[in-house]
């Protein structure tokens, strides 16, 4: 451990949370640092030193079970995830940094997080869990040979109360949440934790928040009701039949029941009385319909949910335009969840640069994911045709289209077969000329257009 923390300071690069000097370096005079926690979450602080964050643990717990048993959550957690590794990751760099971008590629293969089963797994746990801790594997050569993602629950950082780590070599700690023995320690370096809405970014002890937490005692109601009202269908809503027997004995009305009893079950359903009475029918309960109380938990459950219920199966008395107002609130999150997502495996791939002795902060490059806000191809396209009308760079272009300049480039060179590549004035007269027309498009947005000039 001591050698890979000397190879990341090398470079005379301070790690995130270093507080030794590096070697001839002199640490600038700062105030005094102040708490970081909020009054009500000392002695939540001071547990959290010993033991694990069991409140963090029981909303996970209840979240799983949420997963498993109702297909809603299931489908929030699984459509989130999707949506948000939807089209893989890509680095954002200048295409003549082709040595970066083999490194990341490798970093990619290795890692398989171009495989979308693993980015998933990985969007489906920081959403269900909201945290996630990735443990760094690093082989003898030097390489990062694998990111595995730990259980959140069972994580602790060892922070003080300012907020910060008491020691980068020791950053967190795996524990057995059953018997309170540490299992593991983990470098700064070694685990890298990224938080889904923590109460306090600046507390490197706050954990994140899972997405559906404050859902859960909605959740628990919505599911009594449903079931109660199962049980009131079972038990009320079936016809029922009153018989009436004037002046019979108890002897007589017993052997009366047993008979109508028996006979329930052939096909028959005639009665025959001896005796002055009736059989008379008596209805269900007729307010079986009436379920606003059920209507107004799930509209209260999906409030808390990132995307309009209509999305997830209930569209009735939605609005179209409402629907795709909402729609954009839940791309807004999707953008957040990628960003907090994205940057895990950015703090990855620079690891992975300065075990190969290459200094990350000498390069301008990016770690996201190709696709923004779920648009469609046609809308990529268009987008990538507006800014090529209004002569944006073409790297700048291809981004836009949901494309990798870098590769694009690649295949470019690749597919050119003549070593004097030249543009004669009648070429580019034929080469499609795009325009962009404001206000000629539904809402008011701008519409794109593209006509080819005719060489004459």
């Amino acid at each position: 451990m001591s050698l890979i923390t000397d190879l990341l300071r090398r470079f005379g690069r301070r790690m995130p949370g270093d507080v030794d000097p590096l070697p001839g370096e002199t640490l600038p005079q700062t105030t005094e640092v102040g708490r970081r926690p909020t009054p009500e979450n000392q002695i939540k602080h001071l547990y959290q030193r010993m033991l694990v964050d069991y409140s963090l643990r029981s909303t996970i717990l209840d979240l799983r079970e949420m997963d498993r048993a109702d297909p809603r959550v299931k489908k929030i957690h699984g459509r989130m995830a999707r949506t948000a590794i939807k089209g893989g990751l890509r680095i954002n760099i200048k295409s003549t940094e082709k040595r970066i971008i083999r490194l990341w590629q490798a970093f990619e293969r290795r890692l398989n997080l171009h495989r979308l089963e693993k980015l998933e797994s990985d969007a489906r746990g920081l959403v269900m869990e909201g945290n996630l801790p990735i443990q760094w594997v690093i082989s003898e050569d030097g390489r990062v040979t694998a990111g595995i993602r730990m259980p959140a629950e069972t994580i602790r950082p060892i922070v003080g109360t300012t907020g910060r780590f008491t020691d980068p070599r020791i950053a967190y700690e795996q524990m057995d949440v059953f018997t309170g023995r540490k299992i593991a320690s983990f470098a700064l370096w070694q685990l890298t934790l990224v938080r889904l809405t923590p109460d306090n970014y600046d507390d490197l002890g706050c954990m994140g928040r899972p997405y559906l937490d404050a859902t859960r005692s909605v959740w628990k109601k919505l599911t009594m009701t449903e079931e109660d009202l199962v049980i009131r269908r079972r038990t009320r809503a079936p016809l029922r039949m009153a018989h009436v027997l004037e002046g019979a004995t108890d002897e007589d009305i017993e052997k009366y029941r047993t008979q109508v009893e028996n006979d329930q079950y052939e096909i028959t359903t005639d009665y025959y009385l001896n005796k002055k009475g009736g059989v008379t029918a008596v209805q269900g309960d007729a307010s079986l319909d009436q379920i606003a109380d059920v209507s107004y938990l799930l509209d209260t459950f999906f409030a808390g949910a990132p995307a309009p219920k209509g999305l997830f199966g209930y569209s009735e008395g939605l609005n179209r335009d409402i629907l795709e107002d909402l729609k954009r609130d839940y791309y807004d999150e999707i953008d957040a969840l990628q960003d907090t997502l994205s940057f895990a495996y950015y703090i990855g791939f620079r690891l992975e640069l300065l075990l190969q002795g290459i200094n990350p902060d000498a390069y301008d490059f990016d770690i996201v994911f190709a696709e923004r806000r779920t648009d469609t191809p046609n809308q990529r396209a268009d987008l990538a045709l507006k800014y090529q009308a209004i002569g944006a760079p073409k790297e700048t272009v291809f981004e836009a289209a949901g494309l990798d300049p870098a590769a694009v480039k690649d295949q470019l060179e690749a597919e050119s077969t003549d070593p004097y590549p030249s543009i004669l004035p009648e070429e580019s007269a034929n080469r499609p000329r795009v325009s962009v027309t404001p206000g000629n498009a539904r809402k008011g947005d701008s519409a794109t257009t593209i006509s080819t000039r005719s060489s004459s």
